[in-house]
């Protein structure tokens, strides 16, 4: 597709967003199997429901617009993901591998924030209005997910958080133990 219109522009950052949508879908029963933390487990299982509701707006976006879904990867989801998925396999202690499963989703959660405040923007400027509100829906359950994951990581009114349980994992065989040891 050539760009020459805004229009355009909408549909392949809309198509791209689908792609990384979509992508999502297989990744989070990986991370929600690979978390040790009962609320992160679910937090994940969470957001794949939503994750299910963001793709079926984005395919009555597509539906409006009247282009197909197929033919785009996103790759910067791809890479994202696949950063993810190295945490999964890594060994390491149970907390510290919520954190950094915490940490990855975050990055998906940010990125997909930017992606879709800039096609809200663009819908705006175009107004289409039902384009938009729809993209919206997509936006503010993305930065939900992303205040879930921070209380989950930070803790909030019942928990320590698991980034407070990572850091009790820290002097075993951390990096700077490590590096003490070699002064």
């Amino acid at each position: 597709m050539s760009l020459n219109t805004i229009d355009d522009l909408l549909v392949e950052e809309i198509r791209d967003i689908y792609s990384a949508e979509t992508q999502l879908l297989q990744a989070l029963p990986e991370m929600a199997a690979a978390a040790s933390s009962q609320d992160l487990k679910e937090g994940f299982n969470e957001h794949l429901q939503e994750t299910e509701e963001q793709v079926q707006r984005l395919e009555q976006v597509l539906h409006i617009l009247g282009v197909p879904a197929n033919g785009k990867t996103c790759e910067g989801m791809a890479g994202i993901l696949r950063e993810g998925r190295q945490i999964v396999s890594e060994p390491g202690d149970p907390a510290v591998k919520d954190a950094a499963l915490i940490a990855a989703a975050q990055k998906v959660e940010h990125y997909e924030i930017s992606t879709y405040g800039t096609l809200c923007a663009i819908a705006d400027q175009l107004d289409d209005e039902e384009v938009k509100d729809l993209l919206g829906k997509n936006l503010e359950s993305e930065k939900d997910a992303d205040e879930k994951l921070t209380r989950l990581a930070t803790g909030g009114l019942f928990s320590s958080g698991i980034n407070k349980r990572a850091k009790q994992s820290r002097g075993r065989g951390s990096v700077r133990e490590t590096n003490s040891l070699d002064e």
